[in-house]
């Protein structure tokens, strides 16, 4: 049995108990009712301070929570049983959720203390991966979404709720920009609508069942009309009407709620409004998880110096989705621009958004009635900060920060009435007294008056009960079952009065009882009860009028988010020497009257992640002009993929509205980041490493425009030399010639260098190394050209491959190079006469060749106007001059002191020239 199938032989009502259900005692048969009404999920049963399960359940628990498996035994048979603490049940739902199981806490909806018989219970909350609310469940600055998928015909409806912030988004698209939109948001958990067929998703959220016809047209329809009264304003097609409809139906029943009164908009987007980053991208640029163990090691981390839970979240959404729209872009930067420059304002925001509580997390807990005193609390305190941040922002000018600014309602009604209502420090229980401060109520204050008058009689009667008896050790006390008492030690029990009642004979002394004393207590003991219940009544009072406000609160949410986002990313440009970026067309001029190509123009661009995770970063330049193709050529471990990730980044963090690690940069609005940077085989998905390179290279080439930058990493691997050269060769003169996308291409295939003679637009860069002693050093600069060499057996050696495979290596690539008549056989040992001395002894010998004799025949060749040693006839005078400049470089070359690469540079550079 699978994991799923175990999971599933869990839900529901146990069979065993199916089959004695005449039989069960009360509390057994509830459970099994709520089993059966429940059976898309593991119940938790309410007994007394425990969650209980049983039967195969509770094995399940057992197993998972590494609980002890009990047993109930009744007249019926015997039970396995297994539970887990109620006070310390987060931990414990946090493993149940992570093994995969859905969990439907049934808790007990009266006092037991009332109750007469079977106290009743209930399904008060279904936990799954995407409904969780509770604290210790959350993550604090990370979305938690709940999606649902629709179709209707060939266009699919996709909606996502955070159900602990009211956060509600739907969208429609064809299949593929619908699958590639769940890939972004990558909820917790999954809806899925009759008929949508998804492949198995690379996040792999838990899949959820549901009514059907809650994704009906007509119901959804009367779901959504709960949240906006005209649906049709909100959604633009039936299947993001049956999406949103059912998801909002589904977030309901798993809530226990009529409605989500916290989910107070519901926003529609459309993904082409912003940069489209698949999941590909998305894992290949290391956004959000990194594929090293280093800390810090992804984009995210490296611009996440947010101050609250509300920036970090709005930090990631902004990060998932760049923007396309150049005056959206263009004001983020000017807030920056701001920003920047005012160091004093940058750190009051900091210090002031740091005591901001998660005011959207806080007014959904609100709105849901589970907010504590202690939350109202914390929620005043932030809007405490609002006055303070409106003031740091009094003098700005600059457009999104003026309106950030202006849309701080600060609340003064609400903070007044928290304020006034809840006392400074309440108790996090709301049933036990405590938390309405003095003042606030009247008839609470009698109440309180009335029973601390009780208390403090009580306090003075020891005193006069000593006096008037003479019993010096006589003691008043209290407890829970007996309440107010006189207590007598037994030596002194002849001078106790006649008016003392025996309330409890111990075994050195008795209590006694008053009628006055008896009277005072139930005085106290009323006022106190009746001023807990005023009290929980005024609590939750006050807790409706705040949720009235949800609309308005959520408003600052956004607003505060916002602002601790662009102090965030102005903080890191100026930390990390970032500029702001320019784009094509700012300046009013159209590309086609711009003097510079309307492409990728960056200065001295760096990796925003590896510059902080390495002591030194070498920066490179890029011109990649619209429709450009880069062949990037070089050693391993030179920094290609690294210099391809880095343009990528630039241009993301362009869009997000961030500076950039550069000198300068203009760059385009680019409308998608496609990467084929990297692959492992799918082997449960019947997929080889090289079936998912070409996956992703289908991908790029049928949706890529002239406005994608596209990432192409070492295409045509895992095949035959001659097929993946094949294949990368056609790739490139595709993207070229049909797709036209800004193009950087990494790799080893040098034969691939030759389409830049073929094609304007395609043109080579390589990184740089040095050789000395046959120890490669990587410069980690990009150059005009191609590289001479990938030295992949140096980078073998310096990988530590035994020396006796290095040095067999070498040989075989040197037979593969040279003339089979010019160096030794790779098989034999070569003998001494193969060699002549260098001068440097018998250890030191190079191979005889016909060096001399080629160079003097080519450079005769040269300066008699051919080109080349085939008879050519000579050419134009401009040609001659170039060949007699080119022969007498080689005459001046030193070849003892000339390193191997050095020579090929510099013979790849005389070929250039005569070419």
């Amino acid at each position: 049995m699978n994991a799923d199938a175990q999971r599933e032989a869990v839900y529901g009502a146990p069979p065993e108990m199916l089959a004695d259900r005449d039989d069960l005692t009360p509390m057994l048969s509830q459970y099994a009712d709520l089993c059966e009404a429940h059976d898309d999920a593991l119940v938790l049963f309410q007994v007394g301070d425990f969650y209980e399960a049983f039967c195969g359940a509770a094995e399940a628990v057992a197993r998972t929570c590494e609980v002890t498996l009990t047993k109930r035994e009744d007249s019926t048979g015997t039970w396995p049983m297994a539970g887990i603490p109620i006070d310390n049940a987060a931990g414990y739902l946090e493993r149940l959720l992570d093994a995969g199981y859905r969990v439907a806490l049934a808790d007990q909806v009266e006092d037991a203390s009332e109750a007469s018989g079977l106290v009743d219970r209930a399904v008060t909350q279904l936990i799954t991966p995407g409904t969780v609310v509770d604290e210790e469940l959350l993550e604090a600055g990370r979305a938690t979404y709940l999606g649902a998928v629709a179709r209707d015909g060939d266009t699919y409806g996709i909606s996502m709720v955070d159900v602990s912030t009211g956060e509600c988004l739907v969208t429609g698209a064809d299949r593929a920009l619908a699958l590639e939109e769940l890939e972004r948001l990558a909820p917790a958990e999954l809806v899925v609508g009759p008929d949508c067929d998804l492949p198995t998703l690379s996040f792999n959220p838990m899949e959820t069942p549901f009514d059907p016809d809650a994704f009906g047209t007509e119901t959804a329809r009367e779901t959504l009309s709960a949240y906006a009264p005209r649906p049709e304003a909100v959604v633009e097609s039936t299947a993001e009407l049956r999406a949103v409809g059912a998801l909002l139906a589904y977030a309901e029943y798993a809530q226990g709620d009529s409605k989500l009164e916290y989910v107070t908009r519901v926003t529609r987007f459309d993904p082409r409004e912003f940069l489209q980053l698949d999941a590909t991208a998305i894992r290949s640029l290391e956004l959000f998880d990194s594929r090293s163990a280093r800390a810090g090691s992804t984009l995210f981390s490296v611009l996440d110096e947010t101050a609250c839970a509300l920036g970090r979240r709005r930090l990631e959404s902004w990060l998932r989705r760049p923007l396309v729209d150049r005056d959206a872009i263009k004001a983020r930067l000017d807030a920056l621009d701001f920003l920047a420059a005012d160091a004093l304002s940058r750190a009051d925001l900091r210090d002031q958004l740091s005591s901001v509580y998660d005011l959207e997390r806080l007014v959904a807990r609100i709105s849901r009635e589970r907010a504590s005193a202690r939350d109202l609390r914390s929620l005043q305190t932030t809007l405490d900060r609002v006055p303070e941040i409106r003031e740091t922002l009094a003098d700005v000018d600059a457009g999104v920060l003026s309106g950030l600014r202006d849309s701080l309602d600060e609340l003064e009604d609400v903070r007044d009435h928290v304020d006034r209502a809840i006392v400074a420090d309440p108790p996090q229980e709301i049933t036990e007294g405590g938390v309405i401060a003095d003042g606030y109520d009247a008839e609470l204050d009698d109440l309180r008056g009335t029973a601390a008058d009780g208390r403090e009689w009580v306090a003075n009667l020891e005193a006069h009960e000593q006096e008037r008896t003479g019993i010096d050790s006589l003691e008043v006390g209290y407890n829970q079952v007996h309440g107010y008492y006189i207590e007598v030690t037994n030596p002194n029990l002849d001078r106790v009065p006649d008016d003392y009642v025996r309330r409890q004979t111990l075994k050195n002394s008795e209590r006694f009882y008053t009628p006055e004393l008896k009277e005072r207590e139930d005085e106290i003991l009323r006022a106190a009860d009746r001023a807990d219940s005023l009290e929980y009544d005024l609590f939750c009072e006050v807790r409706a009028a705040v949720a009235e406000e949800s609309e308005r609160i959520q408003g600052v949410a956004d607003a505060l988010a916002d602002l601790d986002v662009l102090r965030t990313l102005a903080d890191v440009a100026v930390a990390n020497d970032y500029v702001r970026p320019t784009f094509h067309g700012d300046d009013g001029a159209s590309d086609v009257e711009s003097e510079s190509p309307a492409g990728v123009e960056i200065d001295a661009g760096r990796h925003p992640v590896v510059e902080q995770t390495q002591d030194e970063f070498v920066p490179n330049p890029i011109t990649l002009p619209q429709g450009g193709v880069a062949l990037i050529t070089g050693p391993n471990m030179s920094g290609k993929s690294t210099y391809m990730r880095q343009v990528a980044l630039v241009c993301i963090l362009a869009q997000l509205g961030s500076f950039v690690p550069a000198k300068a940069a203009r760059l385009p609005i680019i409308d998608r980041v496609f990467t084929r940077v990297g692959a492992s085989d799918d082997i449960a998905g019947g997929q080889s490493t090289f079936m998912r390179e070409m996956s992703e290279l289908t991908e790029i080439l049928h949706n890529a425009t002239s406005d994608s930058l596209v990432l192409l990493d070492e295409v045509g691997r895992g095949t035959s030399t001659a097929d993946g050269l094949a294949i990368a060769r056609a790739a490139t003169e595709f993207v070229h010639d049909e797709v036209g996308a800004m193009t950087l291409f990494a790799t080893h295939y040098h034969d691939l260098t030759d389409t830049a003679d073929e094609r304007a637009g395609v043109f080579n860069l390589h990184f740089t190394a040095t050789q000395t002693d046959g120890d490669v050093t990587f410069l980690h600069s990009v150059a005009d050209g191609p590289s001479s060499s990938s030295y992949g057996v140096e980078v073998a050696h310096l990988a530590g491959v035994p020396s006796t495979v290095v040095e067999r290596a070498r040989r075989l690539v040197e037979a593969d190079n040279g003339d089979a008549d010019t160096v030794a056989t790779i098989d034999d040992t070569p003998d001494e006469a193969s060699y002549t001395n260098t001068g440097q002894g018998p250890d030191h010998t190079e191979p005889k060749t016909q060096q001399d004799e080629t160079l003097a025949a080519y450079v005769d060749g040269l300066e008699n106007g051919q080109h080349a040693t085939d008879g050519a006839e000579p050419s134009d005078p401009g040609a001659d001059r170039v060949a007699h400049e080119v022969a007498d470089q080689l005459r001046e070359a030193d070849l003892v002191d000339t390193t191997p690469l050095e020579a090929l540079n510099l013979l790849s550079d005389l070929k250039r020239r005569l070419e």
